[in-house]
């Protein structure tokens, strides 16, 4: 059985920092795309940053390009969302999920094949 599990979330100032971690269970990491999303109040979920199966290729949505990093720690079997500079429209719930298609880069929201339950980040201006 697999599963995600997200944790990291918190209330941060803006500028500020948090690292969120999701621990996999029931699949090898290298062997997923996996990717974070995220949902602010009232808007669509949208992919934030995703790290390809693999090779680890990551790739970001523009508007956290150059703050957040996507990492993974096979060994560990987690993924990594480390986020800097904080902004109040990074409020959001953040979910981390696994893609197992080889041929699909970057994930898209429908064709992630698991997810976690998200946590939550506010960030305070």
């Amino acid at each position: 059985q697999v599963q995600l599990e997200e944790s990291g979330g918190g209330l941060v100032q803006a500028g500020g920092s948090l690292r969120l971690s999701c621990a996999a269970s029931g699949l090898t990491i290298s062997s997923y795309s996996m990717g974070w999303f995220r949902q602010g109040p009232g808007k669509e979920r949208e992919l934030v940053a995703s790290i390809r199966r693999n090779s680890g290729t990551t790739a970001y949505t523009d508007a956290v390009q150059g703050r957040f990093t996507i990492s993974r720690d096979v060994a560990k079997k987690t993924v990594y969302l480390q986020m800097d500079n904080l902004k109040p429209e990074d409020t959001a719930v953040y979910y981390c999920a696994a893609e197992s298609n080889p041929f699909r880069w970057p994930p898209t929201t429908s064709g992630m094949d698991y997810w976690g339950k998200g946590t939550l980040v506010t960030v305070s201006s």
